[in-house]
């Protein structure tokens, strides 16, 4: 297999290989698709300063 893609500084996130410009922060569409399925399947989470049970404390006084 002949790999032609460029390595950037950075480390992958998924897999720590070196990254590639093509695919940047990642090494390959597989790694970039591993991450995509985290976030889509509610493995990421974004913490916000809203409690998610403030709205039913706020309702109910």
């Amino acid at each position: 297999m002949n790999d032609n893609r460029k390595p950037v500084e950075k480390a992958c996130p998924i897999c720590g290989r070196p990254a590639v410009e093509e695919t940047k922060p990642f090494c390959s569409k597989r790694c970039a698709d591993v991450d995509l399925s985290r976030w889509l399947g509610g493995v990421y989470r974004i913490e916000s300063p809203d409690r998610p049970d403030a709205e039913e404390t706020d309702e109910r006084e």
